[in-house]
């Protein structure tokens, strides 16, 4: 693969796909805004104590980006990178590859950093794979930190605050967007 650029086209088939699991049921893991605010801190504390120092938090939005800003202010660290990910369209419907959504930011920034990722979940662990695919095209030292990480990730992060194989409530997400439309980017 070579160097990512963000004038780089990425070809793929946005298709959905529909891939429920077939664990999922109707039982759900509901995380409030309180225990999120301990998870984000708690989490904070285990890359602390660790010993890994990031140079770059990034965050993989839309669901890392409250979890990696909360992270962030915890290990009282300011430089942040966000790069925009689409890759779920539903409740385990995705498309066929993730993929950059625009803006893309300039990279160079990693070069020879240490970079922690952050992401709300490692579900599939397809997005987090992609993302440090990335990163590692400019540094070899990454982290990963999740909120919640499921069995069937193809990811295993590097700092987890839940494990579970539950579909998640989180409190940023869990009400229908307030135009009424259908989750979606414009």
């Amino acid at each position: 693969m070579g160097r990512y650029t963000p004038d780089r086209e990425h070809e793929l088939d946005v298709s959905c796909v529909n891939c429920q699991n077939s664990r999922m049921s109707d039982a759900r893991e509901v995380l409030t805004w309180e225990q999120f605010g301990e998870a984000a801190r708690d989490l904070a504390r285990t890359v602390w104590e660790s010993g890994y120092e990031p140079a770059i938090v990034v965050c993989v939005a839309r669901g890392g980006l409250i979890p990696a800003g909360a992270i962030a202010y915890a290990l009282d660290h300011k430089s942040l990178l966000v790069l925009n990910v689409e890759f779920y369209t539903g409740i385990g419907t995705t498309l066929l590859d993730p993929r950059l959504v625009d803006p893309v930011p300039e990279l160079k920034g990693l070069q020879d950093k240490r970079v922690l990722i952050v992401d709300d979940v490692a579900d599939s662990g397809r997005t987090l794979q992609f993302v440090k695919g990335i990163c590692a095209e400019y540094t070899d030292s990454i982290k990963v930190a999740v909120l919640y990480q499921k069995s069937s990730s193809v990811v295993d992060a590097d700092y987890v605050w839940k494990h579970t194989d539950q579909w998640i409530a989180f409190p940023w997400s869990s009400q229908p967007p307030v135009t009424g439309s259908k989750n979606k980017d414009n």
